[in-house]
């Protein structure tokens, strides 16, 4: 496995594979990588004659300077994690290869990014939609692979892919849990003890509003019962709790079509998403 850290040495490696013919798969992450990061690199392999993971901490995705300070860092740990997976090349780009002296140019996808997550993270999707697009460029990718447990993020993803003409295709992967249910993120590691306990209430209960709805219930009762619930059983804070359309996250009052239950929580100084099918 390569470790590449300039774009020109990743253009270089990448002409040598489109000289071949070889299909490319991009997996984008911000390190601290764990099963939920592999099992997207396996998905890259089986779509792919080569795989190329980035490691880049996107500081315009952070509207929380502390938050990004806690972000953990662990990029031998991650190479190690990823040599088994015949991953073809890492690449780890130094700031000034994503943002060089002078970076004036946001890229913003409306109406996706509006409310949920971007309602409760001023930027963070601007930030996104930056930085992708520009991997996506500079990787020249064929399909790119991203988990469903950041599903807003996954459809931006789609929608800025489509809409910039981009010859990058977005594959959605399934959400990741431990073995309790809760989605595995980076972020896991900051739980202390006692809320690591209570963390997978929040799959828990999105289960039980995704049943009751399912067997009639009315919607706004079915979620305001979970919120409340998640808020017992010791989350600080329910920050949304909604039920969206699959497709684009435009509100549902009728489950007439394939829906998606999001929600967003804070526990401790650590802020936890997750959402399943409806």
């Amino acid at each position: 496995m390569k470790i590449i850290r300039s774009k020109d040495d990743l253009r270089t490696l990448r002409r040598s594979w489109i000289f071949k013919g070889e299909r490319v798969a991009v997996v984008p992450t911000m390190g601290a990588l764990h099963a939920g990061h592999l099992s997207l690199v396996e998905v890259a392999k089986k779509n792919a004659d080569r795989v190329i993971v980035t490691i880049f901490v996107n500081p315009k995705q952070f509207n929380n300077p502390a938050d990004l300070d806690k972000y953990p860092r662990a990029e031998e740990d991650d190479a190690a994690k990823l040599k088994p997976f015949g991953v073809d090349a890492l690449y780890v780009p130094t700031p000034d290869q994503i943002y060089p002296d002078g970076f004036a140019t946001n890229v913003h996808v409306s109406r996706l990014t509006e409310d949920l997550e971007g309602a409760h993270r001023p930027g963070h999707f601007d930030g996104v939609a930056t930085v992708v697009a520009k991997l996506f460029l500079q990787t020249r990718a064929d399909v790119a692979c991203f988990g469903e447990k950041d599903y807003q993020q996954m459809l931006l993803v789609r929608r800025l892919s489509e809409d910039l003409d981009i010859e990058t295709e977005v594959l959605g992967c399934p959400t990741i849990r431990e073995d309790d249910g809760l989605a595995m993120s980076s972020r896991n590691v900051r739980l202390s003890q006692k809320d690591r306990a209570i963390a997978p209430a929040l799959k828990s209960e999105l289960d039980r509003a995704a049943t009751a709805i399912r067997r009639g219930a009315d919607i706004r009762v079915a979620l305001n019962s979970a919120k409340a619930q998640i808020e017992n059983s010791g989350f600080d804070k329910v920050e949304y709790l909604d039920l969206r359309d699959a497709t684009d996250l435009s509100p549902v009052s009728s489950l007439d079509r394939p829906a998606r239950l999001l929600v967003a929580a804070v526990l401790g100084d650590v802020r936890l998403i997750d959402n399943i099918p409806v």
